[in-house]
């Protein structure tokens, strides 16, 4: 199995760790947070179902460029097979 390499950089992590901490934060924001800082200085993958919810958000309008900035960090983590 492939694995992907990415993690998590220090301005998204801020980010997240941002959002983690805003109570306005909607809960798909603060879930992508959540996996993003998982992420960070580990091996981890996303979750098939993060990468789900991620796609999800890249292809709406209604989230915010942060929410939109999570998501794509996260997305850029999953596994390269299960995105063949």
């Amino acid at each position: 199995m492939s694995k992907n390499t990415k993690e998590t950089s220090g301005k998204i992590a801020t980010l997240a760790a941002e959002t983690l901490n805003s109570q306005s934060a909607s809960t798909i924001a603060k879930s992508l947070a959540a996996s993003a800082l998982a992420q960070k200085g580990t091996d981890k993958q996303t979750s098939a179902e993060m990468e789900h919810k991620a796609g999800k958000v890249l292809g709406s309008d209604k989230y915010s460029e942060d929410t939109k900035a999570l998501a794509a960090s996260v997305l850029s983590q999953a596994n390269k097979e299960r995105g063949s």
